[in-house]
């Protein structure tokens, strides 16, 4: 039995690498019969219009979304298909309404319109891949947390341990709370749990779906710096304005020689800038991890086209090389999905827990 299970489990594992090298092709991705790494990767990991899934026979599978736009002539609701596949001489895809997607560099790949001969953006409030991306990952978060959360309710603590799905997700979420959480807040863990389990749960879910190849995972969430930034924004509040009256003190009268307070606020002004260096390390790490390891995965990938444009004895040898290194990154990126969102939610821990320091705390630590 263990040997069919052993079988399986490669067979899924092939699968899921065929998948992973299938929506790059180096017929889609060329300039001039060569093929355009920085085309591929970029088109990989940023934001657009359209989900491109993969390349049959030569023409991409890719499926449309919601263009949402308020433009010069009002608001114009379509789909993104209705853009041109094809770039006129100027790099723009023409499409409905006098709308445009630009293919100058001040606005690449934005929508954008001609108004009295100069190229403005419209008010865009378009459903693009993250965003969709961003709303399956909510909707996974909020089953793997109400699942469970609705055995709670029609049980009591002391009947058996659930199992299956709802054992594991609850082993998942007391691991964090007791050994992140807890060991980081202490008593006030039960007031800070909600938000950092929430943050721990959508950065761990949004690691996985980023590293699945197709729909409804592929979209890089947390290497969207904008997602980052929000996700720090909300640790920043959530410090700041829970913070005691000696979180304040220590930060604008510490407790060093009065010279260095008055007449220039040197330690104050070391203090308060630490306040913005903590939320832009959580955004620069998270977002960093993230992007690279995308970007990794997608080179070891297109080194099989490139030495193929070589000869095919050295495509031949380095896909064997691709695929293998492409497994040991797969694997490497399953495990930073898991310390990326844990690193996230401790530092955010510890942060809360530095801004909650009482008088007594403060003396006793001296």
């Amino acid at each position: 039995m263990n040997k069919y299970i052993t079988h399986l489990r490669l067979l899924c594992l092939s699968l899921f690498l065929l998948l992973s090298i299938s929506p790059i092709s180096a017929s889609s991705h060329s300039k001039d019969g060569k093929l355009d790494i920085q085309e591929i990767l970029f088109g990989h990991i940023n934001d657009s219009y359209e989900w491109h899934i993969t390349d049959i026979g030569g023409h991409p599978v890719v499926l449309p979304l919601p263009i949402i736009v308020k433009s010069s002539t009002g608001f114009h609701v379509f789909l993104s298909n209705q853009f041109s596949e094809k770039h006129d001489p100027k790099g723009n895809r023409q499409g409905p309404y006098g709308l445009y997607i630009s293919g100058s560099e001040s606005n690449k790949d934005k929508i954008c319109e001609q108004v009295d001969g100069k190229e403005v953006r419209p008010l865009d409030i378009s459903l693009t891949k993250s965003a969709v991306v961003l709303f399956i990952n909510a909707i996974v978060m909020l089953l793997c947390i109400l699942i469970p959360a609705q055995w709670c309710k029609k049980h009591k603590p002391s009947d058996p341990a659930p199992k299956g799905f709802v054992g594991l997700m609850h082993m998942f979420i007391m691991s964090v709370y007791d050994d992140v959480i807890k060991a980081t807040l202490g008593e006030k863990a039960d007031k800070y749990a909600p938000y950092l389990l929430t943050c721990f749960f959508f950065i761990f879910i949004s690691n996985l779906m980023g590293i699945i190849p197709f729909p409804p995972g592929g979209g890089n969430v947390t290497g969207n710096i904008t997602i980052t930034f929000f996700l720090a924004l909300c640790t920043f509040i959530v410090t700041n304005v829970t913070g005691t009256k000696e979180y304040w003190k220590e930060i604008f009268w510490p407790d060093v020689p009065t010279w260095l307070k008055v007449p220039v606020p040197l330690m104050p002004f070391i203090e308060f800038f630490s306040i913005l260096t903590k939320p832009l390390a959580l955004m620069i790490r998270l977002f960093a991890n993230m992007l690279a390891g995308h970007a990794i995965a997608l080179s070891l990938t297109c080194t099989i086209f490139i030495m193929f444009a070589i000869n095919s004895a050295a495509g031949s040898l380095m896909t064997v090389a691709s695929v293998a290194m492409s497994v040991f990154m797969m694997l490497l990126e399953l495990l930073v999905c898991y310390i990326q969102a844990l690193v996230f939610t401790m530092l955010s821990a510890v942060f809360i827990s530095l801004s909650n320091i009482q008088h007594a705390e403060h003396e006793e630590s001296k």
